[in-house]
């Protein structure tokens, strides 16, 4: 006789690393509805349940929407196909990856090549976001500032690697901002506050000091600025709206 091990939803959001907001909202869109209830009403898990999430976390990872993820679950064809496709689009990036790397390390041991990138160094590192194409209206809009100027002289300085961790920080940021926003988290949460906190120190840490009132100000460039909109919904469509409103709600 089989025993199936019957979990709390929080002993299942422990057990994957995720809130239990997330849970309760995939039972709420019928992804993932809990298995059973104790007398008390409360919501409860077996081992399908634990492996069933474990596919909807695997999906996740690969980038898929949540709408893609159930059609994906329920079809096992489907399933199949979208795990083969997964499979060859993560092999194309190691090789991406990979050339990025060697890139990277030549970085690391010609230091004289410290605030110099070339075009091609550039392309691996930003991919086809060019930073130098907003210098002249960075200039325009913050040339005579403290900030600006504080930030010009840290950029100059920073190698392949730096800012390949800078991006690094970043895209995790955007992409734990997505998973709120994906579960349905407002953005004047508690854990969305936390993140705008990480957003504004990660500037400070790499760029110029950002206060409050200065990040407020991005904030709000992220939707009026088309070229921000666009730059940062490249993570996610619509990530630049809920940024935006996550900033604001943290300093009303």
């Amino acid at each position: 006789m089989v025993v199936m091990t019957a979990y709390t939803v929080g002993e299942l959001a422990s057990m994957a690393g995720i809130t239990v907001r997330t849970l309760h909202y995939y039972d709420e869109i019928g992804l993932l509805p809990p298995t059973g209830r104790t007398q008390g009403g409360y919501r409860q898990y077996d081992d399908s349940a634990v492996d069933k999430l474990r596919t909807i976390l695997t999906f996740r990872e690969l980038g898929l929407g949540l709408e893609e993820v159930a059609r994906a679950i329920a079809d096992h064809t489907n399933a199949h196909a979208t795990l083969r496709d997964a499979h060859n689009r993560i092999t194309s990036q190691i090789t991406r990856l990979t050339a990025i790397a060697a890139s990277l390390e030549h970085a690391i041991q010609e230091e004289s090549n410290r605030g110099t990138m070339t075009p091609e160094e550039k392309l691996s590192v930003f991919g086809d976001f060019d930073p130098d194409e907003h210098t002249e209206e960075a200039t325009k809009r913050w040339g005579d500032t403290e900030e600006f100027a504080q930030s010009e002289k840290r950029t100059d300085e920073y190698t392949n690697a730096d800012w390949e961790t800078i991006n690094g920080e970043l895209d995790d940021i955007h992409r734990r901002l997505l998973v709120l926003r994906d579960a349905g988290t407002p953005a004047s949460s508690a854990e969305a506050a936390a993140l705008v906190d990480e957003h504004r120190a990660h500037l400070s840490r790499w760029y110029y000091k950002c206060t409050p009132v200065i990040h407020k100000g991005l904030g709000q460039m992220y939707t009026q600025d088309p070229r921000f909109t666009e730059n940062i919904n490249k993570a996610g469509d619509g990530l630049a709206a809920y940024l935006s409103d996550a900033i604001a709600a943290r300093y009303t």
